[in-house]
């Protein structure tokens, strides 16, 4: 009998190490496969350029391709939810924006998946710089002047967005509540769409991503007033921040991220944000990102989590003050 239950119990105690050493190995073999980076955007754009810049150099160090699959459409809501329902296997992850998220929670009524609900926050890749530019014939040379412009004449001046309840436009109407002038937004497709409009002082100004701008600027065709950053863009070191311009709590910023599905393992989590924070940390990558105005951050998971939290709340405050119906 003693010799039986001594059997039993080297049997249980053999099949309890054998589950703790195939959980082992797994972890250590994670990749063991190709990860997808699903981007709710267009090919050619600023988050897809991000996406494949940063898997390009994450893909050796994991020892696995990565895939950019772009899925635009809705806002971001088509590439969120794909992402969303994908299998939480630590293999498929949201490269997307942390403002854009945020606005989309409050002007898509009918999403299906939830930023915070059905996603976990892997890690911040970095913050772009938004601008507002004036075309070079516009009789405002300063943030001051541009107000007393506009509250001289409520109401006619107008800027350009990229559609009702995105950055570019809730960046205007942020200005609009803190500045206390009456506006008219007029809504594109798109950047592209507008930009010939604002050339040729059509649309009096944008508040946009600084990339698309710098080669206007640079040949004097616009003009930047202001940067909605805490501090000087490194492109733009001579653009006054809209604090020091006099317009204080316009702070906006194009921001990059990855995501999981919720549920996807805590080690591939920590895997892609160990690696991640890594990468950034190149000179080549960081110089390639710093090119489009992208300021590096990293970080934890968790101050990703913190930051999309912060996010939500202070774009739900705009868009209920703009009086914005979710769409």
């Amino acid at each position: 009998m003693n010799k039986l239950r001594y059997f039993q119990r080297f049997a249980v105690g053999f099949a309890g190490a054998c589950v703790a050493l195939a959980a082992v190995s797994a972890q250590a073999q994670y990749p063991s496969k190709l990860i997808r980076f699903i981007v709710p955007f267009p090919p050619g754009g600023g988050m897809d350029t991000v996406a494949r810049a940063v898997g390009e150099k994450l893909s050796p160090r994991l020892g696995q391709p990565i895939v950019v699959e772009n899925k635009p459409g809705a806002g971001t809501t088509i590439g969120t939810d794909a992402a969303g329902k994908s299998a939480p296997d630590g293999y498929t992850f949201l490269f997307g924006p942390v403002a854009g998220q945020a606005m989309e929670q409050h002007i898509r009524a009918k999403r299906v998946v939830d930023i915070q609900r059905d996603f976990a926050a892997v890690v911040g890749i970095g913050h772009g710089t938004v601008v507002l530019v004036v075309p070079q014939a516009s009789r405002a040379k300063s943030v001051a002047e541009l107000v007393a412009l506009a509250k001289a004449n409520p109401g006619k001046l107008t800027f350009a967005s990229a559609g009702t309840g995105v950055i570019n436009h809730l960046t205007g109407e942020l200005f609009m509540q803190v500045t206390g002038v009456e506006m008219t937004h007029v809504p594109y497709k798109g950047t592209q769409q507008f930009l010939p409009d604002l050339l040729d002082g059509r649309v009096d100004m944008a508040f946009d991503s600084l990339p698309a701008y710098l080669p206007h600027l640079k040949s004097g065709r616009l003009r930047a007033l202001a940067v909605a950053a805490p501090e000087r863009a490194k492109a733009l070191p001579e653009v006054p921040t809209m604090a020091e311009a006099g317009a204080p709590g316009v702070l906006s910023q194009t921001d990059y991220a990855i995501f999981a599905p919720a549920g996807a393992p805590r080690e591939a989590i920590m895997r892609i944000n160990r690696e991640t924070n890594a990468v950034l940390q190149m000179d080549e990558l960081r110089s390639r990102l710093a090119a489009q105005g992208i300021e590096v951050t990293g970080g934890s998971s968790e101050a990703l989590q913190a930051e999309l939290a912060e996010e939500i709340t202070k774009w739900g405050r705009v868009i209920r003050e703009a009086k914005i119906p979710p769409q």
